[in-house]
């Protein structure tokens, strides 16, 4: 078993939770909070009676990389240490697998569903924890995962239904919650602290010593002027406005800005009123302005090519149903080759790209075993900028040898994919990943010689995050920016509230004893009163209707399809229609990009929708339990038709009728009464 050896500041900082103390350690990334963690269930262990140490993250990746690089590595020759994720039988059987394990590290999901479910070799109470380790903690709000489990928790104290586990929280930052003053982010503070029944913990004798563990990176701002003439924006601009002319917008109706994020969120909002009110002209424009709109944010941000690409791959796969299809492709195609053409005009190229082409090649000009990471927002900007990194000369030139990294699932990268591009990282086989966000949080990547954030809006926590990635001896953080541009006074603001947030977790610090909890019971009961009337408008929103007079109809050409009476849930996941009449309104196309296969399910085939020429994708096939081949639904692919009206919602959960669970073996003696009864 490898030594545990810490650093004086994370001894310190652990001692409250030595006394048994909930507390949440806080730590900059590359400070050794997991260190510290793994250092507090050790004791525990030691010196608890019939000890259970559960440690919860919130990304599947990180179970593996927590277990293997610091709970495992460290405790599992003298304790029975074990992974649990969602591809992992002992799932199944939750409850039982804590009874002979000491410590296990799981996703949250995992822990709450078998908080939830009765079954004796799955349930698990909290009373049969005695630690719970909470890893990036600051998620504990809204309807989080932390939130749903840290609820139970804090309404169990209040009712005195004990025991309940020490709880230990870990974070690079609690934020400030959106706040701007010194006083509503100390008000945050003191929620996530209420919200995890803790008190918030720093070094304070050995800051020195964290500080040269964790050096700052020096930040540079990598200024652009404008493009002086933008043709491409220009001309889908004026494309737009063709649309906006034949929907003839209602006069109540006011679109801002095109090429903004409130334009998206305005066109987002037109398309569900076109869904609403059974417009499909305003519903099939709106959704086409939204790709538009897309293409504008892209040529801001990346190659005007790309931009462009993004509108033609868009429209290779849009058919024409009726009059205003027809007239939403052929304006595509009667200005295709003008688009292809401007797109290609280098004289009017982004500059930002210019810039961000600069600020790599003095990285990995001056500094031959330089390792970076590039972080963009979205996983399209993070395969444009790959594809750009691979056919520039100059930067290939300069030994640079880049990988994607973004989340898994969906067709994106597998967590095998994910380890192994981080593993070749660590070798340095590898020198830049271009990642989302997935790179900032958690994730086991090795120190950086600089970090560069290039088209990002995010919060001071992930700012705060991604800067930490840049630890290396005289590190950079370089941010590439238009000049006055919004990225630019997002940086700024952040800043701001890194330094408030420092203040704010000073002044709850210096509270006195007496004081803190008073206002932390005073904020637990708050919540516990919002929590039970979101519970309970919640339930009263998912029976608002019952489920047989609720319509699904198809989302593009507005065909009625299915009733929601029909719907099923599958293993409290999957959304599935089990009348076999709905196989006559779908097709199925090509398989699932990269198919999930589990214990009990494995993913299909993408279905569709068959009316005409709509191609609306619905979801997929999932065979279940070898047997059952049923149609899994994505309720946003649907306009819900109700006793009040026609409605959408992005999620089942808030669907506003009920809906039952598949019944297995009830399936099975319907659909194939020759097959004996299955457990």
């Amino acid at each position: 078993m490898a030594e545990l050896n810490l650093h004086a500041y994370q001894e310190e900082v652990a001692q409250r939770a030595l006394q048994g103390e909930n507390i949440i350690i806080w730590l900059p990334t590359g400070g050794g909070k997991t260190r510290a963690a793994v250092y507090v269930a050790q004791r525990h262990l030691e010196t608890k009676p019939r000890a259970k140490v559960v440690v919860l993250v919130n990304m599947v990746h990180l179970v593996e990389q927590h277990c293997s690089k610091e709970f495992d590595l460290f405790l599992g020759k003298q304790y029975k240490v074990l992974p649990v994720t969602g591809d992992s039988d002992e799932k199944d059987f939750f409850g039982k697998v804590l009874r002979k394990t000491d410590l296990i590290v799981c996703t949250a999901q995992i822990l709450y569903n078998s908080m939830i479910n009765a079954e004796e070799d799955k349930h698990v109470e909290l009373s049969d924890i005695t630690l719970l380790i909470i890893d990036e903690c600051h998620h504990t709000h809204k309807d989080s995962v932390y939130s749903k489990i840290m609820s139970c928790y804090v309404e169990k104290k209040m009712k005195n239904q004990g025991p309940l586990p020490q709880i230990l929280g870990l974070t690079a930052s609690p934020g400030t919650g959106g706040k701007k003053t010194l006083e509503t982010a100390m008000e945050h503070v003191l929620t996530i602290c209420a919200n995890m029944d803790s008190a918030i913990v720093s070094t304070k004798n050995y800051l020195p010593e964290l500080k040269q563990k964790v050096p700052r990176p020096r930040k540079e701002f990598e200024i652009t002027e404008k493009r002086p003439v933008d043709p491409l924006g220009d001309h889908i601009k004026w494309m737009m406005l063709q649309i906006h002319e034949f929907m003839d917008l209602p006069r109540d109706v006011h679109l801002r800005e095109c090429g903004t994020q409130e334009y998206e969120q305005d066109v987002v909002e037109l398309e569900k009123r076109g869904v609403s009110e059974n417009n499909r002209v305003m519903a099939r424009c709106a959704l086409h302005l939204r790709q538009y709109n897309d293409a504008l944010l892209i040529n801001d941000t990346l190659r005007m090519i790309d931009a462009y690409n993004s509108l033609r791959d868009f429209y290779a796969n849009t058919t024409a149903m009726d009059g205003t299809d027809f007239f939403l492709v052929g304006l595509f195609e009667e200005n295709q080759v003008e688009l292809s053409r401007l797109a290609i005009d280098p004289s009017c190229e982004n500059p930002k790209m210019a810039k961000l082409e600069s600020t790599l090649l003095e990285q990995f000009g001056t500094k031959k075993d330089s390792k970076g990471i590039l972080f963009t927002k979205t996983r399209k900007s993070v395969h444009c900028l790959y594809e750009w990194i691979l056919g520039n000369a100059a930067l290939q030139g300069a030994g640079i040898n880049a990988a994607k990294l973004i989340g898994a699932g969906n067709g994106n990268m597998t967590q095998k994919e994910q380890r192994e591009t981080i593993r070749n990282f660590h070798s340095g086989s590898l020198n830049l990943l271009i990642a989302t966000s997935i790179a900032e949080e958690g994730l086991d990547i090795p120190e950086c010689n600089f970090v560069v954030r290039y088209g990002l809006l995010t919060n001071d926590i992930a700012q705060l995050q991604a800067s930490g990635r840049a630890r290396a001896p005289d590190s950079v953080y370089s941010v590439v920016a238009s000049r006055g541009g919004r990225e630019l006074v997002r940086e700024r603001i952040n800043e701001y509230l890194e330094e408030l947030v420092k203040k704010a977790v000073a002044k709850v610090q210096e509270m006195n004893n007496y004081d803190f909890r008073q206002k932390i019971s005073q904020v637990q009961r708050e919540g516990m009163n919002l929590h039970r009337l979101a519970v309970q408008k919640k339930d009263d929103k998912r029976h608002r209707f019952a489920a047989a007079n609720v319509q699904l109809k198809c989302r593009s050409c507005f065909k009625s399809v299915a009733s929601g009476s029909d719907i099923r849930l599958v293993e409290g996941m999957h959304y599935v229609n089990i009348n076999p009449e709905f196989r006559n309104e779908f097709k199925v196309g090509a398989d699932i990009d990269s198919p999930r296969q589990f214990k009990d399910w494995e993913q299909g085939r993408k279905i569709l929708c068959n009316n005409g020429n709509c191609n609306k994708k619905w979801g997929f096939e999932m065979k279940f339990k070898g047997v059952a081949v049923l149609a899994t639904l994505k309720i946003a692919s649907f306009a819900l038709l109700t006793p009040e009206g026609q409605s959408t919602v992005k999620k089942w959960k808030d669907a506003p009728f009920p809906v039952d669970d598949f019944d297995f073996i009830k399936y099975c003696k319907k659909h194939f009464p020759d097959i004996q009864d299955q457990d």
